[in-house]
């Protein structure tokens, strides 16, 4: 990968989030918000505007990146999240993530048998590489100001996206798979937990 190595990124000048996850002294306490990107800012919907649809806002590193910073230009915050989608590991397994106007994210080739379980791999982290160029471009524009929280959907969060096609009101699918075939359950789980690792172990480079 084209990662730079954590040691040519300038130190940190705002710890304080760091240190109150290692349950150090701080100050005060840190700031950060989850959807800190934040739809309902109109700097947000601009950028969102010219990359002309979510995925291409997420899969592009200039503009993830430009929505990463646009909050702390706005807010004393102590830390910067990664802008990514939740379902970027299952889009890069090969299930084809789309978004339907008005629906959300939905998959072209969800998981609803055996034989597509048992075919399931985790990715090759080549195919999410926009992901840590983001990550590289992030930490060398924040320049130390404050650190970058890295982001990925959990193994159980994407198992149900992958077997439900998108999301749902009552998960029914994903819950018959579970109870009545916990062996496929437990596949799609244990691969997912190894990609989520393998991909999360990658952005901290």
């Amino acid at each position: 990968m084209s990662q730079l190595s954590t040691s040519q990124f300038a130190p940190l000048k705002n710890d304080t989030f760091l240190r109150a996850l290692l349950r150090q002294p701080t100050n005060y306490t840190p700031l950060w918000l989850m959807r800190q990107a934040g739809r309902y800012l109109p700097e947000y919907r601009a950028t969102r505007a010219r990359a002309g649809s979510f995925l291409g806002l997420a899969k592009n590193p200039d503009y993830a990146t430009e929505v990463t910073l646009q909050p702390l230009e706005r807010y004393p915050l102590d830390a910067a999240i990664l802008f990514s989608d939740i379902l970027t590991v299952p889009d890069a397994m090969g299930l084809g993530l789309f978004f339907a106007d008005g629906e959300g994210p939905k998959f072209e080739r969800p998981l609803r048998d055996e034989k597509a379980v048992l075919a399931l791999q985790a990715p090759q982290l080549d195919s999410l590489q926009y992901v840590f160029d983001a990550v590289t471009q992030i930490r060398t524009e924040l320049d130390g100001r404050v650190p970058l929280i890295g982001f990925s959907g959990s193994p159980w969060t994407l198992a149900c996206y992958m077997v439900e096609g998108g999301g749902s009101d009552d998960f029914r699918t994903v819950k018959t798979m579970l109870y009545d075939r916990p062996d496929l359950m437990h596949h799609i789980l244990r691969t997912n937990a190894a990609a989520v690792a393998a991909y999360l172990n990658a952005q901290i480079g």
